[in-house]
């Protein structure tokens, strides 16, 4: 008689409505948050580093309140493509603001405080939620704006318009990125614990 033991089911986190963007503990196995982890603290070393040397102290007030927008439009949805909806981020807004090295800072500061106080995202997920939240999206929204605004006055419509197209570039990229990280899952592993099924024989 074999025994096969059971599957974890590895449930994608989104419907054909909505995708929720933070990503709780026990839907991503511990090697893949292992490794967004480690990429997110790197990144944000290297931002900390950045930051340090070319943001100016009389700024950090301004950054607290970026952070605070983030945490607080993080309640509204955006559609995306292929009929589902992604909750609005505000990393985009920062990164043209301050750049997305301080921007990668402020939207952490966001994903931290949820996580911990609001278990809005898992604790050993967090690593993964600042990835996708914290550095593709305001990393992806700088580029796009920095191409479409280019040198133009402050005052020019290339900028606002950057900025609208910038942000929800930004947003799908960053849903994307969580959606392959969910259909990774099934490929790679196929138990709780982050491994293969094991059968038993007996």
């Amino acid at each position: 008689m074999t025994e096969v033991v059971p599957n974890f089911s590895w449930s994608f986190y989104f419907t054909k409505e909505e995708l929720f963007m933070h990503i709780p503990d026990g839907y991503l196995s511990p090697q893949t948050d292992a490794v967004l982890g480690l990429i997110s603290a790197s990144v944000l070393a290297a931002a900390a580093k950045k930051t340090s040397k070319t943001f100016s102290a009389k700024n950090i007030p301004l950054l607290s309140i970026g952070a605070a927008f983030s945490f607080t439009i993080m309640m509204f949805n955006v559609p995306i493509p292929d009929g589902t909806t992604a909750h609005a981020i505000g990393g985009s807004l920062l990164a043209i603001l301050f750049g997305p090295w301080t921007a990668a800072i402020g939207v952490t500061i966001a994903l931290v405080i949820q996580a911990i106080f609001f278990g809005d995202g898992g604790i050993l997920a967090l690593g993964a939620n600042i990835f996708n939240m914290g550095i593709i999206l305001p990393f992806v929204s700088y580029a796009i704006f920095s191409i479409i605004a280019g040198k133009s006055e402050i005052s020019s419509k290339r900028r606002w318009i950057g900025a609208a197209i910038a942000g929800y570039i930004g947003l799908t990229v960053a849903a994307v990125s969580a959606g392959t990280e969910f259909g990774l899952q099934p490929l790679l592993f196929h138990s709780a614990n982050g491994t293969h099924s094991i059968a038993r024989t007996g």
